[in-house]
């Protein structure tokens, strides 16, 4: 195997997105997407029995696809890598198999990762702008985003040692996004539905709670509170549904616009107050922004701000790589062949409910 540019095949099957990447080192060959996201839209929101199916019917042409874009065949890679968890179980069990059955095929070791922190390997590959490599920092911490996970990392090494700082207790927050879509009537998926309505409304015509910012649970400095760095979304969704309630119960037109901007304002506000406030205290200099929710503008925008402010750099890394895909799976998996980290073998079990502190699972 060739550990020091490895040609390192990733598999993503987390969710709706049917992912498989190919790498070579920190070097992106290819990054080639199916999603079934349209056949969830008239559910608002993701059914796991079709998302299972969908991965099964799109595999293997993503997988011929992939080969074919980045200009290799299946014999020529030196390891494969897939994500274990978390996910949906259904969805997870269907991309394992396929990496297990390409690994029994071929012979190449296969690697279970943590999709999570896939997210933050990805800022590993190399600038396409200017094919410059990047490094991570010593000390980074990395604000994950999406609908399923909202989470505040600090990462020690992105193979080893990843610490779990703060996360949501409930509604994740694109799936709030998603909730509060469907109260408004914008369809799904909600998230850019909401920034793109929330454009037009003003995000002070209504206040909407920030979950978990009382003094009870943020404490201080010196005796932290039991959720300093955490979140919740929940009790902010019940707020919109009662806000909707009111306006109907009057007789008068919903203000949509509006609500959408302050909701959206009181997610953005909350997720970048706590993240900046968890990488001060924790001395880290350098956040990387990931998930699908990344792509959110006024996430984007208001993130940047504090950041700058405390004097943190922030590392967006390209759309494309910040929502779920086989990339990012694939330039884990070539960190961990650099590294010497040993194979997983095929006796793994998919894990829905992956601990991020797992970096990938043991053999």
């Amino acid at each position: 195997m060739n550990r020091s540019q490895p040609l390192v095949l990733g598999i993503e099957s987390s969710c709706d997105e049917t992912g498989v990447g190919i790498v070579r080192g920190t070097t992106l060959l290819t990054n080639t997407v199916s999603s079934s996201m349209d056949e969830h839209v008239r559910f608002g929101g993701v059914i796991p029995e079709i998302a299972s199916r969908a991965h099964l019917d799109a595999f293997v042409p993503t997988l011929e696809q992939a080969l074919a874009d980045a200009g290799v065949a299946l014999e020529d890679v030196d390891a494969i890598a897939v994500t274990s968890g978390p996910g949906l179980a259904g969805a997870l069990m269907v991309g394992v198999c396929a990496a297990k059955a390409l690994a029994v095929a071929t012979g190449k070791p296969l690697f279970a990762i943590n999709h999570l922190v896939a997210h933050v390997g990805v800022g590993l590959l190399d600038d396409r702008a200017t094919g410059r490599r990047q490094e991570l920092p010593e000390n980074l911490g990395a604000l994950l985003v999406s609908g399923g996970h909202t989470e505040i990392l600090r990462i020690n090494s992105i193979t080893s040692d990843v610490e779990l700082l703060g996360s949501t207790i409930d509604d994740a927050a694109g799936e709030a996004y998603d909730k509060v879509a469907r109260i408004l009537g914008l369809g799904y998926p909600g998230g850019p539905a909401i920034d793109k309505m929330a454009r037009t409304g003003n995000a002070k015509a209504i206040r909407f709670p920030r979950g978990l910012t009382q003094p009870k649970y943020m404490g201080t400095a010196d005796e932290p509170g039991p959720h300093r760095y955490d979140w919740s979304f929940s009790g902010l969704k019940t707020a919109v549904a009662r806000c909707v309630e009111q306006f109907e119960a009057r007789g008068e037109e919903i203000p949509v616009a509006d609500i959408a901007a302050a909701f959206q304002e009181a997610v953005v506000d909350v997720i970048s107050s706590k993240a900046v406030l968890a990488c001060r205290e924790h001395g880290i200099k350098d956040v990387l922004l990931g998930g699908g929710v990344a792509a959110n503008s006024r996430l984007r925008e208001l993130t940047g701000q504090r950041c700058a402010s405390a004097g943190i750099r922030l590392h967006v890394p390209p759309l494309d790589l910040c929502t779920d895909n086989g990339a990012m799976v694939a330039a884990l998996g070539a960190q961990l062949v650099m590294a010497g980290a040993e194979p997983s073998g095929i006796g793994f079990a998919p894990d829905s409910s992956m601990p991020v502190t797992s970096v990938s699972l043991p053999a």
